[in-house]
């Protein structure tokens, strides 16, 4: 019999500590807040981090999406190639341009977009593709990127969830953001790896993008404004463009950089963390386990399991909440939301709706213990044995 945790076992924690409290102290007391030197350093070591020419930082990954969209001229009208399976935020960041995203289905091992579904989404209105590395794992760029220039469309990688996560490209091993495609945007949003509190970044090695994403980011000043403090002549700044809000503090950006010092031992943590899971979970009859293909590695950001067939998700969830395991189901469908249902044209997505109804994500962080995944483990073969066959 394995006991509880004598601790609450959480669903996902951020690993911080007196470090990043040191951090944003240190930004405080040197009375720049805002965007500032903290900014600049923070884009300059997440650029080195993923192997980018250029990083920008932002507010969120949603608002980083938008500034990629935007900069790509995609507006009223024109179409998005995406997934439906992913946090609403993808698809709303198209909508924001006055755009219709179409939603593509998934590959059911991968939770990642379908290559082979892509160019029967196509139209004449289809101005970009914007895929998802989901819950960390990579999706097949490759495939993609080959539809997308023989369309001549470009590719806008959410990477929300994929920061220290790899791909195997031309016989390297490379992080995602490079990026592969056009432009990469990431989010620090507690929930991942590296976190800021909130917060995103884009990357792209094209440098009138990255330079367009700086304008816009901060109401389209021409100016930044710790430029503009450290000139040593009177400068006025303009505003060429109609710009938004959507810049990081230096606060956040102090707290990252510390957070960027941690990726290496935190995702060799997270991949300990899953290979243990599936040792634990390689014997409770039909559960789907993930797998990694051989030219991708994932971060492990979330652990999602299949359930075995006739196993009612609430009910798994329910038992083992009960039994002080905290789940979450499967990643949400948009186009089943409200807002979507009847605004977007989509091709049919059962994987997508099975993968929403029929998967749970485990509890994954870095301060999971041995004990608390074998309870985990032992809780959810338990809640599986109830399923009816």
């Amino acid at each position: 019999m394995i006991s509880a945790p004598k601790r609450p076992l959480a669903f996902a924690r951020p690993w911080l500590d007196e470090a990043e409290a040191q951090a944003a102290a240190r930004a405080i007391l040197s009375g720049w807040v805002t965007q500032g030197p903290e900014v600049v350093a923070f884009e300059r070591e997440f650029a080195a981090a993923v192997g980018a020419e250029h990083a920008c930082a932002a507010s969120s990954c949603t608002t980083a999406l938008h500034l990629a969209l935007r900069v790509l001229g995609v507006g009223c009208e024109d179409e998005v190639v995406t997934v439906s399976h992913s946090f609403i935020a993808t698809a709303n960041s198209i909508r924001y341009c006055g755009a219709t995203p179409v939603f593509v289905d998934i590959e059911p091992r991968t939770f990642n977009m379908n290559p082979a579904l892509i160019e029967p989404a196509l139209s004449r209105r289809t101005r970009a593709i914007l895929c998802v590395h989901q819950m960390g794992l990579p999706c097949d760029l490759r495939a993609i990127l080959d539809i997308a220039r023989r369309h001549h469309l470009p590719v806008i990688e959410d990477a929300a969830c994929a920061i220290g996560s790899e791909i195997l490209w031309d016989g390297q091993w490379a992080r995602i953001g490079r990026p592969h495609g056009d432009i990469a945007c990431f989010s620090f949003h507690p929930r991942k790896l590296v976190t800021t509190g909130d917060g995103g970044m884009l990357t792209t090695a094209n440098a009138d993008w990255d330079r367009q994403f700086r304008l816009l980011r901060q109401h389209g000043m021409s100016i930044p404004d710790h430029a503009r403090h450290e000139a040593s002549q009177v400068v006025f700044e303009a505003y060429p463009v109609l710009g938004y809000n959507y810049r990081m503090t230096d606060i956040q950006a102090a707290v990252g950089r510390q957070q960027l010092k941690r990726l290496p031992e935190m995702v060799a943590r997270r991949r300990l963390l899953a290979e243990r899971y599936g040792e634990l979970l390689a014997a409770v009859p039909g559960l789907g386990l993930p797998r990694e293909p051989d030219w991708a590695r994932s971060n492990w950001q979330s652990y999602c399991v299949r359930l075995p067939q006739g196993c009612d998700q609430r009910h798994v969830m329910q038992f083992m909440l009960d039994r002080g395991v905290p789940t979450r189901r499967g990643v949400m469908c948009i186009h089943r939301e409200p807002a979507y249902a009847q605004a977007n044209p989509h091709l049919p997505l059962p994987e997508s709706e099975l993968a929403q109804d029929r998967s749970i994500l485990l509890p994954m962080h870095h301060e999971l213990s041995d004990q608390d995944q074998q309870y985990v483990a032992h809780t959810l073969a338990d809640a599986s044995q109830g399923c009816p066959s």
